[in-house]
């Protein structure tokens, strides 16, 4: 019997968006994780993690953001947060997560998918 293997190869993309609404939380962290994973299958250069609309986030956010830091670092790209509110950024720079990750300015205009 001849079998015939189709294998892909992925190809990196320069920018993938995530938008995060509401809380973030250990609630809200499985359907963010399935996001980050979908995100980080593809590769891409840089993920961008919208928080313009992110009320607060805790502890299990914060290991979320960490742990696709570090996978994104691994496979040669980079996590970089946006817009964070006050609430938001200071528990950021509580975990000291501010300096691992670049914090990006709110973009007038944006294109969010």
């Amino acid at each position: 019997m001849n079998e015939t293997v189709a294998t892909a190869t992925a190809q990196a993309v320069p920018l993938v968006e995530v938008q995060v609404k509401g809380v973030f939380d250990a609630q809200a962290a499985p359907g963010v994780n399935r996001l980050l994973e979908e995100a980080l299958e593809l590769r891409p250069q840089q993920i961008v993690i919208d928080l313009a609309e992110c009320e607060t986030i805790d502890a299990a956010g914060i290991l979320l953001l960490l742990d696709a830091h570090r996978r994104a670092v691994r496979d040669g790209g980079t996590v970089a947060l946006r817009s964070p509110n006050a609430s938001t950024r200071r528990s950021l720079r509580l975990a000291r997560l501010d300096r691992m990750l670049q914090i990006l300015p709110y973009q007038q205009g944006r294109v969010v998918a």
